[in-house]
């Protein structure tokens, strides 16, 4: 067999890799705002060659979180509070009336998966693991919208979650803030459970509410 096809693979896994770490410390806040990030120093952070690095920025700026600098490398975008208003007010309208639908519809096996992604959540941003608490955050959400069996909802919402920016976390990390807003998803799981689904809608208006709020840096 050809060595080929199987470079291209590395080289791949290797780009969407970077590329999701580098997402996570950007939407994070672990690089603010205006930094001036470059190819070859991330090439020797991550210990791997320029072109999947390279790759992943790129992606990264036609997803708007990067804008290439001539010859210096790429800045990390601005997010202007309108923006973050806007994202904010469309997830409310996507994400929070479906909880009434799925109030006291859940799976007994949906609820344990929910639970530990709840945990998770908890856990990693008490620890300061922003990566695994966004991915961790992502699977929940998109786990209650597949339970619509809307899957144009669902896909909407993860590009959504995409190009929303939490530039507070790094900040809140140590904070009780964090923790609590983290704890809202246990209490979410627990209305739907119930049966709750005036109680868990309006959870999850609240919730969303975040985004352009404390996981922004901002006073809600």
């Amino acid at each position: 067999m050809s060595p080929e096809p199987i470079r291209l693979l590395e080289v791949q896994s290797l780009r969407e890799q970077v590329e999701r770490t580098l997402s996570s410390r950007i939407v994070a806040g672990e690089f603010a705002p205006g930094t001036v990030l470059t190819v070859p120093t991330l090439a020797n952070e991550f210990g791997v060659s320029a072109t999947p690095v390279r790759e992943a920025m790129l992606n990264l700026a036609r997803r708007g979180f990067l804008s290439p600098i001539r010859n210096r490398g790429f800045r990390v975008t601005e997010v202007s509070d309108d923006e973050l208003r806007e994202l904010r007010e469309v997830r409310v309208l996507l994400e929070a009336p479906p909880m009434r639908t799925i109030a006291g519809r859940l799976p007994a096996d949906t609820v344990d998966a929910l639970n530990a992604l709840a945990d998770e959540i908890v856990a990693a941003g008490r620890e300061g693991r922003f990566e695994d608490y966004l991915e961790a955050d992502t699977a929940f959400h998109l786990a209650l919208l597949e339970l619509t069996g809307n899957g144009h909802l669902v896909r909407l919402v993860r590009e959504l979650r995409q190009q929303t920016r939490l530039v507070g976390l790094v900040d809140l990390a140590e904070t009780d803030a964090l923790a609590a807003s983290s704890l809202e998803h246990a209490e979410l799981v627990r209305l739907l459970v119930a049966g709750d689904g005036e109680g868990a809608e309006a959870l999850m208006r609240r919730h969303i509410g975040h985004v352009a709020g404390l996981w922004s840096g901002r006073d809600e």
